[in-house]
């Protein structure tokens, strides 16, 4: 089985103006959205036709998804941001003092801020910070909130599709050394090869003199992975079902959402919870003027999940030319930070 990740349709990256609305800026977020508009039908309609059916994972996160998914971070079965949380409180000060003096910051996928904010309070003297993120209005949010907390910060919100090359704005892009900010283990929700890709990406990013500091959520027991990916309140359910509902008003799509249940599960082999909406029944639906047939039980594969242990942590740093340099781990084992620098 396989799973598309990426846009077919790129766009160029826009800086956020934090401080006026002017024309030039409002053309440069009008070309962004029709750009994602554009990307967003197609890949849709890619994602269909394919077997299995799938759908690219960042387009969970539209405005509402990511609400959405702050709301699975707080159900006590979602275990990955409080631990990951918990280890960066706990051993800031290490990790400050491993990345060293006078870093500047990106993080691809910012969300809400949280855990880059613990970051910034330890870390001595950081420079700049790019948060880059597909959810415009949210994170123009996180960037003023972190403007007004740090001052004296370089603040460079990217509204951007962190899947793809990113270019840093001129006024950054001189800042070294550079540290990407990677948690969640967000790194887990792309195939392999992608993760490969992006991991190279990213390394690039960070630059030679720079590092990268990654969450890994760790394989662990199939009793408490599910239910951390369907929780009893349902929250999960409706985040991915919301991909339904963002097909229905941005591609004029006709999903009945009663057709469809969710469902984990979690596939030992390849160390990763996957991700359904499976059709209850037989029934067709159009999408962005294309007809789409369902058969009774066929699923769209919205992400994965992977999990990992040491040799796996290890093994992909390496196959982007990176080794493990530290790593901080909770006291259970369930999750793992691990700051990699470009091998020498």
């Amino acid at each position: 089985m396989t799973q598309q990740v990426g846009s077919i349709t790129d766009r160029q990256a826009v800086v956020l103006d934090l401080t006026v609305e002017h024309s030039e800026q409002a053309q440069s977020e009008a070309a962004g959205r029709t750009a994602d508009d554009a990307a967003f039908r197609a890949d849709v309609l890619a994602g269909l036709a394919r077997t299995p059916k799938s759908i690219p994972s960042q387009y969970l996160y539209d405005t509402i998804g990511a609400k959405l998914f702050e709301r699975i971070t707080e159900q006590p079965e979602y275990y990955p941001t409080r631990t990951e949380i918990d280890l960066l409180r706990e051993h800031a000060a290490s990790i400050a003092a491993a990345i060293g003096p006078h870093a500047t910051i990106v993080e691809p996928g910012s969300g809400a801020g949280e855990k880059v904010e613990i970051l910034l309070r330890a870390l001595d003297r950081p420079r700049g910070m790019v948060p880059v993120d597909i959810a415009r209005e949210q994170l123009r949010s996180v960037a003023r909130t972190l403007s007004s907390r740090h001052p004296g910060l370089k603040i460079a919100p990217l509204w951007a599709d962190f899947t793809q090359p990113i270019e840093l704005p001129p006024a950054i892009a001189e800042l070294h050394p550079r540290l990407v900010f990677f948690p969640g283990s967000t790194i887990g929700n792309f195939m392999p090869d992608m993760q490969r890709r992006l991991l190279r990406s990213l390394a690039e990013l960070a630059g030679q003199d720079g590092a990268l500091l990654i969450g890994f959520d760790r394989i662990k027991d199939e009793t408490i992975l599910i239910p951390a990916y369907d929780d009893p309140a349902g929250v999960t359910r409706e985040f991915e079902l919301n991909i339904l509902t963002r097909m229905n008003r941005e591609l004029d799509a006709k999903f009945d959402l009663s057709k469809f249940r969710y469902e984990a599960r979690w596939n030992a082999g390849d160390a990763r919870i996957e991700m359904y909406l499976v059709a209850t029944e037989a029934h067709q639906v159009m999408v962005a003027g294309e007809l789409i047939e369902f058969a009774q039980g066929e699923a769209i594969w919205n992400e994965s999940s992977h999990k990992y242990d040491d040799a796996r942590i290890d093994g992909l740093a390496a196959s982007a030319g990176l080794t493990v340099d530290r790593s901080w781990s909770d006291e259970r084992g369930w999750f793992t930070l691990a700051l990699l620098r470009h091998k020498t």
